[in-house]
């Protein structure tokens, strides 16, 4: 199995969740297997979504920067893949992991908080 490591955002995480399926395009995959790649993966993958909340903000706004729900947290959803392809969709039950800011207005340095695929319904209503 192979981890790819998709950037969301809030908004998209709770699409994710409702429709039971992750889209992989855009997911990032690691060089290897190893822990140092792996982190890297999901770094860059923080960057991303980072990038993506930056835009859903921008546009929801007209321009303006308006808060949603969820703030600006950075949301990455690992997925484990038997194959990767470039646009495929993996099935809820595939997802490993999700992490997510801790803080609505985090600060890029910080790490991802790390939640289990069950904990993700009451993340959801949480971050409401």
């Amino acid at each position: 199995m192979t981890r790819v490591y998709v950037p969301a955002t809030v908004a998209s995480l709770a699409q994710f969740h409702a429709e039971g399926r992750v889209p992989t395009s855009g997911g990032v995959v690691p060089d290897d297997e190893s822990e140092d790649a792996e982190y890297a993966a999901l770094l860059t993958a923080a960057d991303a979504s980072a990038a993506l909340v930056a835009a859903a903000h921008a546009e929801s706004a007209g321009g303006a920067r308006r808060e949603s729900a969820g703030g600006a947290r950075r949301v990455v959803v690992v997925v484990d893949v038997a194959v990767v392809e470039a646009d495929a969709e993996v099935p809820w039950p595939e997802v490993a992991a999700v992490h997510v800011d801790t803080d609505e207005h985090p600060d890029p340095d910080d790490d991802l908080g790390w939640y289990a695929t069950q904990e993700i319904p009451h993340l959801l209503a949480d971050l409401r």
